[in-house]
C-alpha cells in the first residue's frame, strides 16, 4: 500500500471511531496535509503546548516583552517575520464543544477524540495507542517536560491510556513499564508519599533510570540512562515566584532550562527523538485569574520556543510544533486612560496571588494583608476590599478546578484589576480555536485549519512512521 493511501486510511478509520460533533466534521476524502508527501523527513519532532492559552495570554506576553524589553515576544516574531507556517485548530472533544487537557492531548496523541477526563480511552474501555508510544517502537527516543505533574493530562496524553485522567499514580508506574527516555516536571507526590507506600523513586532507579530532584542534578545528567526528573511535590512554583526566590531558582529550573537539557539528552540519538515541552502553569494562572502568574509563564514558555527555534535552525532536521490545547478564562488588557501604564505595573510585581493568598495566614490582621500586597505588587487594597478577602478565608464556597482551598482569587483578580487593567471572562477552559504554528521540515506541508486528531496522522506522516503499531 503506497504510504499517501495508508495515512489517508488510518486517519479516517480513527476519526470514524470517535464521536466527532457535527459542526466538527470534515470532508471524509479531504487530505490532511497540504500538497504532496515530497519533502524533506523530520527526523525529529518538538511539540509545544502552552496549556489553556488564549489569544489574549498570546497578546499580553507579547506587550508585556515589548514593552520591558524592547522587543516582541519569540512566538509573535516567529509570525512577523515570516518565519512559520500558522494556522488555527479545533479542539472539541468526544463529550463537549469546550474540551480539558486530557481530551485535547488525547485528540494529538491517539488520534482519536475522547471524553473529557479521559486518556486514549473510548466510551466501552477501548484504548488507542499514544504517537510517543509509536515513535518509540520506530527506535526513537521520546520524553516530556513540563511545569506541572509529569503524571499530568498533557503529557499522559501522549504516553499513555487511562480511564481517568486522576489516575497518576498509575500513570507514574505506567512511565516506569514503558521506559520513556526524558520525563522532566513536578508531580513528586505521585512517586513517593504514596497511598499505597511505594516510592517510585527508588522504583525508577533501581530499573536503570537517573532520577534527578534538583537543578544541579540535572546539569550533570548524561544520556546513558533514560531519566525521570521531578522537581516538587506537585506543581512546579511560578515563574514570577520562582525568580524572585533565591533558594527555588536554586533547586527548580525553569522551563527553557528543562528543554534544553531534554534537547541535549536526545539530539544524538541516531532515529531522533520527539519532545513534547508544556507550559502547563498557564493554564492554572489562567483558572485563578492570577494576571502575573499568567503573563510570567506565558514569557517562561516563549523563552523555551527560542530554545526549541534555535535548535531546530541548527539542526535542519527538526520540526517544531507551537500550539495550545484550548483556550481558558479569555484575559485581556482592557481600555482605559491608564491602560498602559496600569499594565507596565506589571513589571514591578514581585510575586503571584497565589504567593499572596496562599501565604496569608487566615487569623493575621488587614494591615498584615496590605502590607504583603503592596511590597509584593507594589499597589494598596481599600479597606473594604481588605475586609472582603480576609472575610472569605473563613468561607468555603468558591469554586474552581485549582483552587481547593477554596481562597479569594476571583475577588483579588477583580480588585487587582483597576491597578493592571488585565480582566478575565471568566474561571473556566473556552471553547477556542487554538493557534497552531509550525517551523522545519513538514511545516510547509500544514493546513491553515485543522481537526485535532489531524495531528496524530500529520506527525506520523512528516515524521514517515507507518501506523503499523
Amino acid at each position: 500500500m503506497k504510504r499517501r493511501q495508508f495515512f489517508q486510511n488510518s486517519a479516517l478509520t480513527a476519526m470514524g471511531a470517535s464521536f466527532i460533533l457535527p459542526t466538527q466534521a470534515c470532508t471524509p476524502t479531504q487530505s490532511l496535509v497540504n500538497g504532496t508527501s515530497a519533502g524533506k523527513k523530520a527526523k525529529n519532532i518538538i511539540f509545544m503546548v502552552s496549556d489553556g492559552m488564549s489569544s489574549g495570554t498570546l497578546n499580553m506576553g507579547d506587550l508585556f516583552r515589548r514593552r520591558k524589553e524592547g522587543r516582541g515576544s519569540n512566538w509573535l516574531d516567529l509570525y512577523r517575520n515570516q518565519r512559520v507556517s500558522r494556522g488555527l485548530m479545533d479542539m472539541a472533544s468526544a463529550s463537549s464543544l469546550v474540551t480539558d487537557s486530557a481530551a485535547a492531548s488525547s485528540s494529538w496523541g491517539g488520534g482519536v477524540r475522547v471524553k473529557n477526563g479521559r486518556l486514549n480511552s473510548g466510551p466501552n474501555g477501548e484504548e488507542y495507542l499514544p504517537i510517543w508510544q509509536k515513535f518509540k517502537r520506530s527506535g526513537k527516543k521520546v520524553g516530556c517536560v513540563t511545569t506541572v505533574p509529569i503524571t499530568h493530562a498533557t503529557p499522559a496524553g501522549f504516553c499513555v491510556s487511562s480511564k481517568s485522567r486522576g489516575e497518576q499514580a498509575e500513570i507514574a508506574e505506567k512511565y516506569l513499564q514503558l521506559r520513556f527516555d526524558v520525563m522532566m516536571g513536578g508531580g513528586g507526590k505521585y512517586f513517593n508519599a504514596r497511598k499505597d507506600d511505594r516510592n517510585m523513586f527508588d522504583e525508577f532507579a533501581k530499573a536503570g533510570f537517573t532520577v534527578l530532584q534538583s537543578k544541579d542534578e540535572m546539569k550533570s545528567a548524561t544520556n546513558q540512562k533514560p531519566v525521570l526528573g521531578v522537581f516538587d511535590k506537585e506543581g512546579l512554583p511560578y515563574e514570577l515566584d520562582r525568580v524572585n526566590d533565591p533558594m527555588i531558582a536554586a533547586k527548580v529550573p525553569s522551563l527553557a532550562e528543562m528543554a534544553s537539557k531534554a534537547i541535549d539528552l536526545m539530539k544524538d540519538h541516531k532515529n531522533g527523538f520527539c519532545l513534547q515541552i508544556e507550559g502547563g502553569k498557564v493554564d492554572w494562572a489562567a483558572h485563578a485569574n492570577d494576571a502575573a502568574a499568567l503573563i510570567y509563564d506565558q514569557v517562561a514558555f516563549d523563552d523555551a520556543i527560542k530554545v526549541a527555534i534555535d535548535f531546530a535552525e541548527k539542526d535542519g532536521n527538526t520540526l517544531v510544533v507551537i500550539t495550545s490545547d484550548h483556550g481558558n478564562a479569555n484575559p485581556g488588557l482592557y481600555y482605559g486612560e491608564k491602560a498602559d501604564k496600569n499594565f507596565e505595573s506589571l513589571f514591578s510585581f514581585k510575586h503571584t496571588n497565589d504567593w499572596i493568598l496562599m501565604g496569608f495566614e487566615r487569623d493575621a490582621s488587614a494591615a498584615s494583608l496590605a502590607d504583603r500586597v503592596f511590597a509584593n505588587q507594589n499597589y494598596q487594597l481599600t479597606e473594604n476590599q481588605l475586609a472582603f478577602i480576609i472575610e472569605k478565608y473563613n468561607e468555603h464556597n468558591a469554586e474552581g478546578v485549582y483552587n481547593s482551598y477554596k481562597l479569594p482569587f476571583k475577588e483579588y483578580a477583580m480588585y487587582q484589576a483597576e491597578h493592571t487593567s488585565v480582566a478575565f471572562g471568566g474561571m473556566e477552559h473556552s471553547a477556542d480555536f487554538t493557534e497552531l504554528a509550525m517551523f522545519g521540515p513538514g511545516s510547509e506541508r500544514m493546513k491553515p485549519f485543522m481537526l485535532n486528531t489531524d495531528m496524530h496522522y500529520f506527525m506520523l506522516e512528516v515524521a514517515e512512521v507507518e501506523n503499523k503499531f
